[in-house]
Order: C-alpha cells, then structure tokens, then sequence
C-alpha cells in the first residue's frame, strides 16, 4: 500500500504499509477509497495491491531515498514555510556539490546519527547522493539501504555548513571516519524532509 503523509514534521511521498486482512467484501481496487474515507486528509493512501505473505513493507526493502529541501532565499515562502527550511543566508551550492559525493558508498555514520538513537550497527551504504539547485531551493537527495535516525538531517546540516564556509568539502572524509557527532553540522528541522521513493 502507496501512502502520502504529512505530520508536524517529516513528510512521506510515498510511504509503505502492509497489513493482513480477512476482508472479502471490499475488492483490491477499492481499497484505496475505502481507506481515504475513514482517514484524517494529512494521510492519503495512493494504491493498493496484494502480495506475498513473506512481504514486509519494513525488512524487505532495497533502498529508500530522501530528500531536504532549503529555500535559499531572502524572504521565503508564506504558502510552503512548512514544507521547505527557509535559509536565508546565501550558500556556497558548488562546494556544497562537491562535499555531497563524499557520503556515496559504505560508511560508518555513527557521526551522523542522533544521540539516543538505538540502532547499535551505524554501518549504511548511500548508492547515490546529489544536490539538485532549483534557484532559490537547494534539495539534498540520499539513496540509501537505510538510514539512522536524523542522518539525513544531519548530513543536510553538514552540507549547509559547508555552504557557510564553515567546513571544507575536503573536510567530510575525517569527520565520517572520525564517529564523532561534535565534528558535523547542525540537525536540520524536520519540515524540509520528505521520504521520496522506496524499492523492493
């Protein structure tokens, strides 16, 4: 099942879920309304589709990827300032290209992960890491085969701060390898971050 989801913080493209259910009388197609018309509007289930009982929406999935989107602009946006970290500072978009590709492959990402999390093994590979500059956003896109809790905002943070000036692209390796959250960038708010495309 296809959802998109919006909370007071992250937001889902294209989330999912799978349940088992005994229904006979609502057929596959129909789901998706049926489901709709019990739901709150912040949720919409998109599709919905049977599968195979060994399925699960969590554990078998191959990659996920996110994206944080920054409005680099003066001023901001009034109609999309909860879906967008507004930034006003100009940012460095070049270098920030150049320190993204540091994150591409498999790294130890305990740096870049939030204290408290419970997740002991902070191993991840990221297939494919981009900034994508649509002036005045600047959206940061992570394809991963997961990822720690707030790792994704705290790697937009690092590159933020690499956009500051205030660490060098060069920079990235030391501050992955060396497992020390002090050393990376802010975390980011939670409204600039939307959960894109999940693969199975």
């Amino acid at each position: 099942m296809l959802l998109e989801e919006q909370t007071h913080g992250v937001h889902a493209i294209a989330q999912v879920a799978n349940f088992k259910t005994s229904n006979e009388k609502i057929p596959i197609e129909k789901f998706a309304i049926a489901l709709n018309s019990k739901l709150k509007q912040s949720i919409r289930i998109q599709s919905a589709e049977e599968v195979d009982e060994r399925f699960h929406s969590r554990y078998s999935v191959h990659s996920k990827t996110y994206r944080y989107i920054i409005n680099n602009s003066e001023f901001g946006s009034a109609i999309l300032r909860e879906f967008e970290y507004h930034f006003p500072i100009k940012l460095d978009v070049i270098e920030m290209e150049k320190a993204i590709k540091y994150f591409e492959g498999e790294h130890d990402f305990k740096a870049f992960k939030a204290s408290g999390t419970s997740s002991k093994n902070s191993v991840r590979t990221i297939y494919k890491a981009e900034i994508i500059y649509k002036e005045p956003r600047i959206e940061i896109e992570l394809t991963g085969n997961g990822f720690l809790y707030n790792m994704v905002r705290i790697i937009a943070g690092t590159l933020l701060d690499v956009g500051l000036g205030k660490i060098e692209p060069e920079e990235i390796p030391d501050i992955i390898k060396s497992g020390d959250r002090k050393l990376a960038g802010r975390t980011l708010p939670a409204h600039g971050l939307y959960l894109v495309k999940v693969e199975y």
